[in-house]
């Protein structure tokens, strides 16, 4: 991706997190928060931001489709223009429960992809102003800087496993079966956190159930430029376009590698 694309989408994101998100930030009130689903919320803060990025978005490619969230919950046949030859994907407020509780993590995530597959990404920390990005084959940065995944380093790997949308049979096995094997973290509750969490550090390794599109894409993008590893469970690479469910995202190739193993013995 270009520099002038990246700048353009940086300021279009920052500009959305300063008219719709901040202004909100524990200011909602009752009747701006409304449930589209049991533990899934939407703010007016989410409905704003995205108007604000599909407006901006389009300008900067306007023969590319664009894939919100909210959108896509109104209409799901929006979710049929993934495949496209371009298309933007768009989180106007990923964390959203957070959020409207009025604590972080919560964050802004674009991604642009062609058909199916995710090609540029950008995540936006509203909060700190930590901005990561990552273009295909061109590397993954945070504030500028280029950065390349580390581990903790910790004796026993660091997992944060997201067991929302698991069947209680999966979670037993989780419990049964993988966590003896990992240090467990809660999960943020955002993946435009719990990635950059795997690029620095902070986490080793980590398991997603549910991969929708606007919240992975700009991530798993972000998290393999950076050298970590971020693919389906049988080795596949996320693709924008596949509605299966499960993905491992990891510090190292290593990590992903004996995560894939403990859960191929698992079935």
């Amino acid at each position: 991706m270009s520099a002038a694309l990246d700048q353009q989408v940086e300021a279009l994101m920052r500009d959305a997190a300063a008219r719709a998100i901040m202004p909100r930030y524990q200011h909602l009130a009752a009747s701006d928060i409304i449930d589209k689903a049991v533990d899934d919320l939407v703010t007016i803060a989410d409905k704003e931001s995205e108007l604000i990025l599909a407006e901006g978005l389009a300008a900067i490619l306007p023969e590319a489709a664009i894939v919100g969230e909210e959108a896509a919950h109104a209409d799901p046949t929006v979710l049929e223009r993934l495949g496209d030859a371009l298309c933007w994907i768009i989180d106007p407020v990923d964390g959203t429960n957070n959020f409207a509780e009025g604590k972080p993590p919560f964050g802004v995530l674009v991604a642009l992809a062609e058909r199916g597959e995710c090609i540029a990404g950008w995540i936006l920390d509203p909060l700190s102003g930590r901005f990561c990005r990552a273009g295909r084959g061109t590397g993954a940065f945070i504030d500028g800087e280029r950065v390349q995944a580390r581990g903790s380093g910790a004796d026993k790997p660091i997992a944060a496993i997201s067991v929302l949308f698991m069947d209680q049979g999966k979670r037993t096995a989780m419990k049964d079966h993988i966590a003896p094997h990992y240090t467990l973290v809660d999960i943020p509750r955002c993946a435009a956190e719990q990635y950059p969490r795997l690029v620095t550090g902070v986490n080793d390794i980590t398991i997603f159930e549910r991969t929708l599109a606007w919240d992975h894409a700009a991530g798993a993008l972000f998290l393999n430029e950076a050298g970590g590893k971020c693919a389906r469970a049988d080795g596949t690479p996320y693709r924008v376009d596949d509605d299966r469910k499960g993905m491992i995202g990891a510090a190292a190739p290593a990590l992903w590698d004996d995560m894939a193993r403990r859960l191929a013995e698992i079935g």
